[in-house]
C-alpha cells in the first residue's frame, strides 16, 4: 500500500504534493465506517475497495461494530450454552449479510468517492476473463472483440 503519492493542483495550475496519500488515525476510523476521504487519496481508496483482499477488509470492518455489541452479551449471568445461544445466532447473520452485501456496498462506497463503481468487479473479470472468451468462442461462435 506504499507508493501512493498525493497531488493536488494549486489556482495557478502547478501540481502540489499535499503528503497525505492514505488516512491516518480518526480519519480512517471514519472512513471505514463511511466518511469520504479527499480526492487526493483517491489511489489509495481504489486500493482498499477493489483491490486485492478487498472484500476480506470489508467483513473484518463490518465485524467491528458486531462484536463491540455482542461481547457485552457474553458476561450475562448465565450458562454459556445460553449466552452463545445470544451472540452466535446474531453474529452468524451478520457475517453473512456482510459477505453477501460486500460488492454492493464496496461498489457504493466507489461511486461515494467518485470512482467508477465497476472497479469492484475488476479482479473478479480478470481472473474469469479466460472463461469468458471460451464461452463467446463455444456459444457466439466468435473471439471477444
Amino acid at each position: 500500500m506504499t507508493g501512493y503519492t498525493a497531488a493536488m493542483t494549486s489556482p495557478d495550475g502547478q501540481v502540489v504534493d499535499s503528503g497525505e496519500s492514505r488516512p491516518h488515525g480518526w480519519q480512517y476510523v471514519k472512513y471505514a465506517y463511511g466518511a469520504k476521504l479527499p480526492a487526493s487519496m483517491n489511489a489509495w481508496v481504489e486500493n482498499d475497495l477493489a483491490g486485492p483482499g478487498a472484500a476480506t477488509r470489508m467483513v473484518a470492518r463490518w465485524a467491528v461494530p458486531c462484536m463491540v455489541l455482542l461481547v457485552p452479551m457474553l458476561f450475562v449471568p448465565a450458562d454459556w450454552f445460553v449466552r452463545f445461544n445470544m451472540t452466535l445466532p446474531i453474529l452468524i447473520q451478520y457475517v453473512f449479510f456482510s459477505v453477501v452485501l460486500n460488492r454492493v456496498y464496496r461498489r457504493h462506497r466507489l461511486s461515494q468517492h467518485g470512482l467508477d463503481p465497476e472497479l469492484a468487479n475488476r479482479l473478479q473479470k480478470e481472473k474469469d476473463a479466460d472463461l469468458h472468451e471460451e464461452y463467446l468462442r463455444k456459444y457466439r461462435g466468435r473471439p471477444h472483440a
